[in-house]
């Protein structure tokens, strides 16, 4: 049973930085790609950021330039580092494991404001 737990949510104010990780009970080599998706609040879940087991990523425009997503093998986690955060990043971060099928986190919440 594949589990997903993601950690680092919170409150920070604009232009602040978080880091989000997603602890994978399985190996992520065996995944097509790991990614981190959010959810706000009236709003549908949005893909922010994906990177595929070559290491090839992509990214919401919306955070091109600001978040970086990475992986680390040996310890089955994906980060997202935020950077330069805004109010409208404001929402619920799920991480995502694709295969043959989707696996999600519970999900962690992250709120910009001032």
């Amino acid at each position: 049973q594949v589990q997903l737990v993601e950690s680092g949510g919170g409150l920070v104010h604009p232009g602040g930085s978080l880091r989000l990780s997603c602890a994978v009970s399985g190996n992520i080599n065996s995944f097509i790609s790991m990614g981190w998706y959010r959810q706000a609040p009236g709003k549908e879940r949005e893909l922010v950021a994906r990177i595929f087991n070559d290491g090839h990523t992509n990214y919401a425009d919306s955070v091109k330039g600001r978040f970086t997503i990475s992986r680390d093998g040996p310890k089955n986690t994906v980060y997202l580092q935020m950077d330069s955060l805004k109010p409208e990043d404001t929402a619920v971060y799920y991480c995502n494991a694709a295969a043959y099928r989707h696996w999600w986190g519970q999900g962690t919440q992250v709120t910009v404001s001032s």
